[in-house]
């Protein structure tokens, strides 16, 4: 007997009409994602070509945190000072403010990267980790095409002045994601708003986040400004609020106030008009299914991922979910076995389904439990 359990979301949803075509941003290219449903809200010429500029620091921090996270960096660990990384500090360019010959610990270059943009620090840092910055540059690239990076090649750590240092919106975005989700923890430095250096032979250097939208009251936690003239302003910004977390780039702001409104207004936005709903959970019953013939009477059902979907606002529409079996399911069963689909139907349509897996096994009855429980069904009728 073919089983449907039909499972209604009891929310008012509002559905947008064309909603991409009704808003813009002030900006070349620009992109807007749900992070936990990973759902593009908006995209505006998000796979052309950028400078990322600063932006380049992210992966910067992504490859130290990956090493500390394997054992093969620490925090406390020192990095001599060369005077390839001292000329960036010397040169207008914003800078952590190292001196040649200055023993430098990770920590402090990281939080110099992340807060102060410090490009001195991050030649530093790459020198420290890889030899020479273009060999760290290279780890950069391979890292990106590790996470799915397929249109950035980065060709220095700090996004500086290099024609072939380039990415797009898109891809910064994914950085930006995995950065969030693979380094909870550490992503807490782009959230600080000030950094102060004891440096070596002078005054302690105090210096604020670049990034304006940590002064707003917009629930904003990261992540990195970027300038470059040819380019003009750029950001990567996440806001979490109420447990929901949105991630928008933008490129090619003409302005710093541009950059600061727009994004903030394109976030806003993302806010205001979608719904966030959580489906369920990775690796949490959801649903009991009879069984035939088995130890147990039923089996408990999960799916293997979080499932959010993210539902534009406007029209009242409902969100339905389908448990669909054939059931009762025959003993013995092994964990993750398929028993069905849960599907997602929107508006009267099918719009995902995934694998219904079995939460637990489920051994046979011994020869004379299912002969006594054959004769009962062919009697009752009763699994």
């Amino acid at each position: 007997m073919i089983k449907s359990r039909l499972i209604t979301i009891l929310l008012t949803l509002l559905l947008t009409t064309n909603a991409n075509a009704a808003f813009d941003v002030k900006a070349r290219t620009a992109i807007l994602q749900d992070y936990l449903s990973g759902e593009i809200l908006f995209e505006k010429d998000a796979d052309k070509s950028i400078y990322p500029a600063s932006m380049t620091k992210i992966m910067t921090a992504i490859i130290a945190f990956d090493l500390i996270r394997s054992g093969d960096l620490s925090l406390d660990e020192k990095f001599l000072v060369s005077e390839n990384a001292w000329r960036l500090s010397s040169a207008g360019y914003s800078s952590m403010f190292i001196m040649v010959g200055d023993e430098v610990s990770v920590e402090n270059l990281l939080k110099g990267i992340i807060i102060a943009s410090g490009n001195d620090a991050c030649v530093a840092l790459a020198e420290g980790i890889a030899g020479t910055e273009d060999e760290f540059a290279v780890m950069m690239t391979a890292k990106a095409k590790e996470i799915g990076m397929n249109n950035t090649n980065f060709a220095n750590s700090s996004g500086i002045n290099d024609t072939e240092n380039l990415s797009t919106v898109r891809d910064i975005m994914l950085m930006s994601n995995y950065l969030i989700k693979e380094f909870p923890e550490e992503y807490k430095y782009f959230a600080e708003k000030e950094f102060t250096w004891n440096r070596t032979g002078g005054d302690p250097i105090t210096q604020g986040n670049r990034n304006p939208l940590l002064y707003k009251s917009l629930g904003a936690d990261g992540i990195k400004t970027g300038y470059l003239a040819v380019e003009k302003y750029s950001l990567a910004s996440s806001v979490e609020r109420n447990g929901r977390r949105l991630i928008a780039v933008g490129s090619g702001f003409n302005t710093k106030n541009d950059r600061s409104r727009e994004s903030a207004k394109l976030l806003t936005w993302g806010l205001t008009n979608f719904d966030l709903v959580e489906i369920t959970k990775a690796n949490t019953p959801i649903e009991d299914i009879d069984v035939w013939l088995g130890k147990k009477d039923t089996v408990k059902t999960y799916i293997k991922n979080d499932i959010y979907k993210t539902i534009p606002k406007a029209k009242k529409r409902l969100l339905k979910v389908s448990l669909n079996y054939n059931g009762p399911i025959q003993a013995p069963i092994k964990k993750d076995d398929i028993l069905g689909k849960l599907k997602l139907i929107f508006d009267g349509e099918l719009i995902e389904e995934y694998d219904l897996l079995a939460y637990e096994d489920v051994k046979k009855l011994n020869v004379f439990s299912r002969l006594m429980k054959s004769i009962n069904f062919l009697i009752w009728g009763d699994v």
